[in-house]
C-alpha cells in the first residue's frame, strides 16, 4: 500500500486514489461526492446493507463494483475507506482498515468512548496510516476566523465560550436511542460538535472540571436506565481557567428547525457563529466590540464536504499517520466527562 501511495505522489492526479465507501446513506454520499470532485480520487468499491442506498450511491460511480461489507471492500486493494455506518461499528471498522494498512475517514463519533478512540488512533499510528473524522464545523469560514481572533489575542483574554445545539427534530434510526449501540444521546450526537469547537479554537487546552445535567422527556435522566438524554447541559472548566457552556438538544420547542451558536468572550471583544433563520446550513459570524458589532462571515457557504475532500487532498500528497488526529480523544474524554459528571 504504501508502494502505490508514492507512485500516487510521482504522478499525481494521473493515477487516482482507490477509496472505498461503507455506508452510503445521506450523509455517506454527501462526502462521498465531495471526494469525487476534487478530482482525486475514485470510488472503486461500495457497501451499505440498503440496496436503495447503494444503487443512489453507484449513480455517483457508476463503474464502482457493490460489495457485502468491510472483509469485501478491504479485497479491493484500497488506499483509503470512508466510513458512515452506525456509531457502534465506527471504532471496530477504522481499526480493521487501518490494520489491513488503509487510511480512514470516519463520521462522528470516532468511538463511544476514550478507549474505543484511542485504540482506533493507535491502530493508525502503528501502520502509520491517515486518520481522520468528520467534525465539519471546523471547516466553515467564520469558526476558522474565531479561531485566528482568539489565538492572535484579538479579543483580549478569552475567558468564557457558550456553545448551543438544539435539533427541533430527534434522529430517525432506532440505534440512535439504544445506549449500547449509539453511546449517548444528543450529547454524543451533537455535543460531539460544540466539544470540538470549543476546544478546537482555544488549541486543545486540558479539561480540569466537568459539571452536566442530562434529561429525558422532560425529567431528569437515570445514569442506569436505558434512555438516552435529549437535552443536557454542561460546564467545562479547562486549565486555563476558561469556562465553557455547552447545551444541546433534540425535539425542542425552540420555534425553528435548529439554534446552532458558538460564542467567545474576551476581555477586549467577543464573536460569534450563528445559524441563520433556523438552517442547519447557513451562518452568520460576527465581532464584538461592546455594544458594536461587524460581520465578518455570512452565509451561502458550501462547507459540509469540505473536511472529506481535505483529507483526500492530504491522502493524495501522504497516507502517513499524522499527530493531529490525536485531537479527536481529548474530544471524546470530554464526552466521557460529561457522562461521568451527569451520573455522580
Amino acid at each position: 500500500m504504501n508502494e502505490m501511495m508514492s507512485e500516487n505522489q510521482v504522478v499525481g492526479q494521473t493515477t487516482l486514489l482507490r477509496l472505498g465507501f461503507l455506508g452510503v446513506g445521506w450523509i455517506g454520499r454527501h462526502r462521498m461526492k465531495a471526494i469525487l470532485d476534487t478530482g482525486l480520487a475514485r470510488a472503486v468499491a461500495i457497501s451499505d446493507p440498503s440496496p436503495e442506498m447503494a444503487e443512489e450511491a453507484r449513480k455517483l460511480a457508476p463503474d464502482a463494483a457493490m460489495v457485502d461489507g468491510l472483509e469485501e471492500l478491504l479485497r479491493h486493494d484500497l488506499d483509503g475507506i470512508v466510513i458512515a455506518t452506525p456509531s457502534a461499528l465506527h471504532a471496530q471498522q477504522s481499526v480493521e482498515a487501518l490494520s489491513a494498512g488503509v487510511a480512514v475517514f470516519c463520521q462522528k463519533p470516532l468511538g463511544r468512548s476514550g478507549g474505543e478512540v484511542a485504540a482506533v488512533i493507535e491502530a493508525a499510528k502503528t501502520t502509520d496510516r491517515l486518520l481522520d473524522v468528520d467534525l465539519s464545523y471546523r471547516q466553515t469560514t467564520g469558526l476558522g476566523q474565531i479561531r485566528e481572533l482568539v489565538r492572535a489575542g484579538a479579543l483580549g483574554h478569552v475567558f468564557a465560550a457558550d456553545l448551543t445545539f438544539h435539533n427541533a427534530y430527534g434522529p430517525d434510526k432506532p440505534w440512535f436511542y439504544d445506549r449500547a449501540l449509539s453511546g449517548g444521546g444528543c450529547v454524543m450526537d451533537l455535543g460531539v460538535h460544540l466539544i470540538d469547537m470549543a476546544l478546537w479554537c482555544l488549541d486543545f487546552p486540558a479539561v480540569r472540571h466537568i459539571t452536566s445535567q442530562l434529561m429525558a422527556g422532560g425529567k431528569p435522566l437515570d445514569a442506569l436506565a436505558d434512555s438516552v438524554e435529549d437535552y443536557a447541559v454542561a460546564t467545562i472548566t479547562l486549565e486555563t481557567g476558561i469556562v465553557v457552556r455547552i447545551t444541546c438538544s433534540w425535539r425542542l420547542q425552540a420555534g425553528q428547525d435548529a439554534v446552532i451558536d458558538a460564542r467567545f468572550f474576551g476581555t477586549e471583544g467577543g464573536a460569534s457563529m450563528h445559524n441563520v433563520g433556523g438552517s442547519f446550513y447557513d451562518f452568520m459570524t460576527e465581532r464584538f466590540r461592546g455594544t458594536s458589532r461587524e460581520i465578518l462571515a455570512e452565509p451561502p457557504e458550501d462547507w459540509g464536504g469540505r473536511a472529506a475532500a481535505a483529507w483526500a487532498s492530504r491522502l493524495a500528497q501522504s497516507g502517513a499517520y499524522d499527530p493531529a488526529c490525536e485531537s479527536i480523544l481529548k474530544v471524546t474524554e470530554t464526552l466521557d466527562g460529561i457522562y461521568k459528571a451527569a451520573s455522580t
